[in-house]
């Protein structure tokens, strides 16, 4: 009798087991499931496209900017990143700029609503330096971005993209970008619009000095606008835009640094080969960055090469796409 119910006692013990092994193994399969699906999600990335890629046109005339919602959506973006520039500057030219800026934005935001297209950010250019020692100069540029602020969030976009050109000395454009990055925020935050610095020239595209600007300014309402192409911190002459570049920072290596503190991705092109690869930039390198990083915002495609800007946008635009897809795969 004892025999027997040592041996039942055996067999009940060798199917707990049984039962408990199978429900690890099933665990451990439904965990590797959803560890598939976050991967998946994590590179499943929507796209939006930079209005400086039809920059050349708008600044000659053939194509008016108040069309940008519906020339992207006929390219199969969702996303939009006007260019304040390309609306008020003296070099540009269309029917409806007479208006004003208040209606500009009035229509822009009709268009993009009735398209269903997603307002993400605007990029900011000429309303001055910020990251000078001199508080007179830096002031009258924060004054200058306010309004710019006020138009993001009128149209729904998440943030502005600002630059930040100032002094050569690190210690002191640290300092100085610290100072004007947070009184902007301190305008920003209340109207839930972020302040977004891109690498653009000079000190900005020492990713490792923005990066620690990012840092000190500690703040959700401000963030980076990593750009796959610019990382020239010093060009013939001293110029900051146009002359040949003398001096550029690893672009890989400052992806990786800015993408930790990123609100958006700037994924810039110039020249393909006949495989549809970039010329100077891995995109397949830079996407792998990216998804690394968690990032899950859009990803702007931005052509500014010399070809036609329709084959350049969708060019950049199939690239992009099929990286991700590589990624997933």
């Amino acid at each position: 009798m004892k025999y027997s119910q040592t041996k039942k006692i055996v067999i009940l013990v060798m199917l707990l087991l049984c039962v408990a092994y199978s429900c690890k193994k099933d665990v451990q399969k439904t965990k590797q499931t959803e560890s598939a699906t976050i991967e998946i999600k994590k590179a499943d990335y929507k796209l939006s496209l930079a209005q400086w890629s039809l920059h050349k046109g708008i600044f000659d005339g053939s194509i008016d900017p108040m069309n940008f919602a519906d020339d992207a959506k006929k390219f199969g973006f969702e996303g939009l990143e006007y260019v304040s520039q390309l609306y008020v500057s003296e070099e540009v030219s269309y029917p409806y700029k007479e208006k004003g800026l208040d209606a500009i934005l009035k229509e822009l935001k009709r268009r993009s609503d009735s398209l269903e297209m997603k307002n993400l950010i605007i990029m900011i250019d000429r309303e001055g330096d910020l990251s000078f020692s001199d508080e007179e100069i830096t002031n009258k540029a924060i004054e200058n971005h306010k309004k710019w602020i006020d138009a993001a969030q009128f149209l729904g976009c998440h943030s502005i993209r600002i630059n930040l050109f100032g002094e050569e000395d690190k210690q002191l454009w640290i300092k100085n970008s610290v100072r004007s990055l947070k009184m902007l925020v301190e305008y920003s935050k209340p109207k839930n619009v972020a302040i977004l610095v891109e690498n653009h020239g000079g000190n900005s595209s020492k990713a490792n000095l923005l990066a620690e600007v990012m840092k000190q300014v500690n703040s959700d309402y401000c963030g980076t606008l990593p750009d796959f192409g610019n990382f020239c911190v010093k060009r013939e002459g001293n110029a900051r835009w146009s002359a040949p570049c003398v001096e550029e920072y690893d672009i890989y290596k400052g992806i990786e640094e800015l993408m930790p503190y990123a609100k958006g991705v700037s994924a810039k092109s110039y020249a393909f080969n006949e495989q549809g690869k970039e010329t100077k930039i891995d995109y397949q390198r830079m996407l792998q960055i990216v998804s690394k990083s968690n990032f899950t915002g859009f990803i702007g495609v931005e052509y500014e090469g010399s070809s036609d800007y329709k084959e350049g946008i969708l060019k950049t635009k199939d690239l992009v796409k099929k990286c991700i897809n590589n990624l997933n795969n």
